[in-house]
């Protein structure tokens, strides 16, 4: 059985997401909460917490509560969000204004009880 938390218009680079991303897919739940732990990110705190909060829903589903050990990170993937709402100016040379805007991604992790993993 799988269970999907989503964590949507997060304030981070879809990229720096990707990189602890890639670290943890296909691991244990507990294995990956202690990786994330460690990266030198600071988008960990917030992949931690999706990885929590897939597990939980996982428990929820199943009706009774499972080992971290049990349950593994089958996907886990972030997109880019929508950039229009964020846009920043920076003063540039010569009185001009050089636009430039805030990153927002969407995190989805997809938690399951059994090791299988997709055929990429």
């Amino acid at each position: 059985m799988e269970a999907v938390s989503k964590a949507k218009f997060q304030r981070y680079g879809r990229r720096k997401v990707g990189q602890i991303a890639d670290q943890i897919r296909g691991k244990s739940v507990h294995v990956a909460e202690q990786l994330v732990e460690m990266a030198p990110r600071r988008a960990s705190e917030m992949v931690r917490k999706a990885i929590h909060a897939a597990a939980a829903n996982l428990s929820v589903k199943l009706g009774k509560p499972l080992n971290p050990d049990a349950m593994w990170v089958k996907t886990i993937y972030s997109d880019s969000g929508p950039m229009k709402h964020l846009k920043r100016v920076q003063p540039g040379p010569q009185g001009r204004a050089m636009p430039y805007k805030r990153k927002v991604c969407h995190l989805t992790v997809v938690v399951s009880d059994s090791k299988k993993e997709e055929g990429k």
